[in-house]
């Protein structure tokens, strides 16, 4: 065969090489687009998940007068359905989230384009193409995580949603499922929360103000910035206009109106004591899945002079001293729980400290100690003396190492002298004073050591006040509580709490010399700074090692307080002690909140005084009561109480417990 005829074959018979590689790249490239599609149809989530949850009901909760707190869970009316859209808030909707929604097939193939763009031109990204299918596709099935595998999945389930779903089916499972702010998830429940009627009544006005909540719901929900979500509201107002939703007078109109939203909930920082009683209210009605009603011990005026005062303390840097976050819980004369606040912002940080947050009291503690050792035969002006003691390897010292020699137990209360305060323990038996904090509410563990009276041991706010009580309740113990009343939307009562007198857990003397060293500590002690004027007020500072922990815990007017300040990480803060900031946010608390009913005073009044458990153990000697179980020692603590503003030259005596940590 010739050269010239080889070459005739090879253009007659054979394919380009430049045509051959392309056909090769083309094939090889969709058997790889079919391997990741592949790949990631299986890495999808179960899409069986997109099935509507069993309903457990909306469990709307309202303070001790009938006044709404918040509301949790779907109502039954609260779902909306692809046959009955609410067809304003669904035009507004769309116009802000997704103009194109019924022409696409999942995919705005043109908004995508769009703002790709423009995020190229800006050098970051400033617009997003996400359609409201991808948006449900997200929220159904997949994380917050930004990555291009996440992005992918969005768009296969987008393409699964359009093919499974009709476009009004889509939205509605859109609506019901998006978060609106101020605990709202789903647009009905939002409708409810801001503006106390069902989504299919909503204004344009009000239409326009949820859809813009979307976005960014937290920053332009109306109850944290009303203005902010107003302007929001026009844009959305505008965007339907340009989409040809509504009119120029219909616009022109809405603009104009004002809109007014309910204020729903007692304030932002009821969303702590509303998590509290939720895990409470399904124990309290079994089996129930219809609508609940809850009536609680909160009140509503109380609550938001307890969110005033922390958010005082916290934001005034001479009271704060370094403590970023905060908790106060009160609690009337049975228990009830007036005000709950968990920190500094509920939105930013949900996390409950005034229940769940355990942390060492400090001197909060001593009162235990004190009415463990009167209990035993000490009294108030029994002296001891303020000066360096040991007890085998450990050897407590005052703060600054600095001692006030003789003192009454009145006066060592009042400076809270914790050289004294070991001392006490230590004579009337460790033991003894721990019974003695558990006789009354303390149910954390504690442990028999010699830093026992100093309170080395952790407790909550909750329970400290609860321990508190009967300091105040004429020596009778009361459980802290929540919940007065539970029943069903129809009217049902399922629950109702029954006022009970508590059990008598502290004798009478030990109560008037208590009382008494209480008012030194509020008059001329560390608690100069909970005192309000021309009011009776009672209680007790605490601070702990490398000021970590301030605390305050006393009562005024049938309602106890405590008040914590400190940073969630255990860090020292810059000098904050429990005279400062938690002793000045109590005042400021008390000035506020309203008086609670006296109506365990009548129950006390009518009680028979039976006979008194506790008035066997006043007559015997201390010694009889001292137990030699010690066990090991911790760490000492720090107790420094003193205002370091206050003049009084006695202040700077406060002492202080050393040693390693």
């Amino acid at each position: 065969m010739t050269r010239s005829s080889r070459k005739t074959r090879r253009k007659s018979g054979g394919l380009p090489v430049w045509l051959r590689l392309m056909m090769i790249t083309v094939i090889a490239g969709g058997l790889l687009g079919v391997g990741v599609v592949v790949h990631l149809a299986r890495t999808l989530p179960d899409l069986s998940a997109i099935e509507p949850a069993p309903r457990t009901g909306e469990v709307v909760l309202l303070d001790r007068e009938g006044r709404t707190i918040a509301r949790r869970g779907q109502s039954t009316s609260a779902v909306i359905t692809a046959d009955a859209l609410p067809q304003t808030l669904a035009d507004a909707v769309i116009a802000v989230e997704d103009r194109r929604f019924y022409s696409h097939f999942g995919i705005d193939l043109i908004g995508t384009t769009r703002a790709l763009i423009s995020n190229i031109r800006a050098g970051r990204v400033v617009q997003g193409g996400s359609t409201i299918t991808q948006q449900l596709a997200k929220n159904l099935f997949l994380s917050p995580e930004r990555t291009y595998k996440r992005k992918a999945q969005e768009v296969l389930l987008a393409l699964w949603l359009e093919n499974r779903f009709t476009k009004d089916e889509i939205l509605a499972l859109y609506l019901n499922r998006v978060y609106f702010g101020a605990g709202a998830w789903g647009a009905e429940a939002a409708s409810r929360r801001y503006f106390s009627r069902p989504a299919d009544e909503l204004s344009i006005g009000e239409a326009a103000l949820l859809a813009g909540l979307l976005k960014a719901p937290s920053r332009y929900a109306p109850t944290n910035d009303a203005r902010r979500a107003s302007v929001r509201a026009t844009v959305v107002l505008d965007l339907m206009y340009a989409t040809g939703r509504i009119s120029q007078a219909e616009r022109i109109e809405a603009a104009s109106t004002p809109i007014r939203v309910s204020r729903g909930s007692s304030s932002p920082g009821a969303g702590w004591f509303a998590d509290w009683v939720m895990t409470q209210v399904r124990e309290l009605a079994p089996g129930h899945e219809g609508d609940l009603i809850v009536r609680t011990t909160l009140d509503v005026d109380a609550q938001r002079a307890a969110e005033a005062a922390l958010t005082l303390g916290l934001e005034t840097p001479d009271w704060s001293r370094g403590a970023t976050e905060g908790a106060l819980i009160a609690l009337d004369s049975q228990g009830g729980v007036r005000a709950m606040v968990g920190g500094h912002d509920y939105a930013q940080a949900p996390f409950n400290r005034a229940v769940n947050a355990r942390r060492q009291p400090g001197s909060a503690f001593k009162p235990f100690v004190y009415a463990a050792a009167f209990e035993g035969g000490l009294g108030p002006d029994d002296v001891f003396t303020d000066a360096p003691i040991a007890y085998g390897d450990w050897a407590p010292q005052n703060y600054g190492d600095r001692y006030e020699g003789d003192m009454t137990l009145e006066r060592a209360f009042a400076r809270s002298s914790n050289a004294i305060a070991v001392q006490v323990a230590e004579a009337t038996g460790r033991g003894w004073v721990l019974r003695t904090a558990q006789r009354l509410g303390i149910h954390s563990p504690l442990q028999n050591t010699h830093a026992l009276s100093l309170g080395a041991y952790e407790v909550t706010p909750l329970e400290l006040g609860q321990a508190y009580l009967p300091f105040m309740n004429g020596g009778r113990r009361a459980d802290a509580y929540a919940i007065l009343s539970v029943r069903t939307a129809e009217g049902d009562m399922l629950f109702e709490h029954e006022p009970t007198l508590g059990e008598r857990v502290l004798a009478d003397r030990v109560l008037r010399q208590m009382d008494q060293l209480f008012d030194a500590a509020v008059s001329y002690g560390t608690a100069r700074g909970a005192r309000v004027e021309g009011r009776l007020v009672r209680g007790k500072t605490g601070t702990t090692n490398d000021n970590r922990d301030a605390w305050f815990a006393g009562w005024m007017d049938g309602l106890t307080a405590v008040v914590w300040m400190g940073n969630d990480d255990y860090t020292a803060t810059d000098n904050a002690v429990g005279g400062a900031g938690p002793a000045r946010v109590f005042a400021s608390f008390m000035s506020g909140a309203p008086i609670p009913p006296r109506g365990l005073d009548a129950l006390l009044a009518d009680a028979p005084r039976e006979d008194d458990p506790i008035a066997s153990l006043l007559s015997g000697p201390v010694d009889e009561m001292r137990s030699d179980a010690d066990g090991p020692s911790p760490a000492p603590e720090e107790d420094p109480d003193a205002d370091p503003e206050d003049s009084d030259p006695i202040a700077d005596l406060l002492g202080r417990i050393g040693g390693a940590q």
